[in-house]
């Protein structure tokens, strides 16, 4: 049986959504000019105000989640805490297709994860579409690589946010077995959150001292990359394999590439948008592959 066809709209419906939501998320970084972790922390707690309403129907799953499960969904949202931290502090160092393109290596991390951890294995057809589709992820930010300086140092950043939320998608999958997405996405975003909040403390950065512009900033990475990309994300871990969730960030190299050319007037070249064509035949040909049963 195909994952494909394991809900009454097509799963690559889900993943198109999450794939152009996600691909705001660059953008709306670049648009702020508050501290990486507080952005992070704003765009996390906000999104647990936007689903707090609807908390309370879940109150008896929450009851009976077991101690070793509460641990793991801290250790997930922490690891999504440093993942924005790291990365959305990358973005302020190098371009928005640099960055991106740093986080293609996410699903050669989870693909060894889910082996070492799971012992799920991989056919050769799926591995060899992940490194077509990497090959054309790492062309689009090619030209933007820059092995000095500061833009070294941002490449640095995503590479450890990129191994962080490696680690989120790994615990996730196990938990999304026994956990709704709904939980288990409030209380991830919750612990994500309350990780960035203490580093804002620990360095004393402000929590208020923001123009409506910045807050502006917040609300749309809250309702737009993060409700309608990671939650999405976490719910396809319960009809998907963490490999390939991870291996539909791809298509994010290619999406914020394309919005910075509309919205930030970086530049896009034509060896990008071929590089992009060949990201996407990847993608598609590693999800058919490996999510064959």
């Amino acid at each position: 049986m195909n994952a494909m066809n394991k809900t009454k709209v097509p799963i690559p419906v889900f993943l198109l959504i999450g794939i152009i939501a996600i691909s705001f998320s660059a953008i709306f970084v670049r648009w702020s000019d508050a501290p990486a972790a507080v952005t992070a922390m704003y765009r996390l707690l906000m999104t647990n105000v936007l689903m707090l309403p609807f908390l309370w129907s879940y109150r008896s799953e929450i009851t009976r989640i077991r101690l070793r499960d509460w641990l793991r969904t801290a250790a997930s949202g922490i690891a999504l805490g440093l993942h924005f931290l790291f990365w959305m502090d990358s973005l302020r160092f190098t371009t928005v297709a640099s960055s991106t393109a740093i986080l293609t290596l996410e699903p050669i991390f989870v693909l060894v994860g889910a082996f070492l951890l799971y012992g799920q294995r991989t056919n050769r057809a799926a591995v060899l579409a992940m490194c077509v589709a990497i090959v054309g992820a790492i062309c689009i930010g090619w030209g933007d690589f820059q092995f000095s300086g500061a833009a070294l140092k941002g490449d640095f950043l995503s590479l450890i946010g990129t191994v962080a939320v490696a680690l989120h998608m790994l615990w996730g999958k196990s938990l999304r077995e026994r956990i709704s997405a709904f939980v288990y996405s409030f209380f991830v975003f919750l612990f994500a959150g309350l990780v960035l909040a203490v580093t804002n403390v620990i360095t004393g950065t402000s929590f208020t001292a923001y123009p409506a512009k910045e807050w502006g900033v917040f609300l749309l990475l809250a309702v737009i990359p993060t409700v309608f990309g990671h939650y999405v994300f976490n719910w396809l871990l319960k009809y998907m394999k963490a490999s390939s969730v991870s291996m539909t960030v791809l298509g994010e190299p290619l999406g914020a590439t394309i919005l910075a050319y509309f919205l930030l007037g970086e530049k896009i070249t034509a060896i990008q948008l071929l590089a992009g064509c060949l990201l996407l035949i990847g993608v598609g040909l590693f999800l058919r592959s490996n999510e064959k049963k």
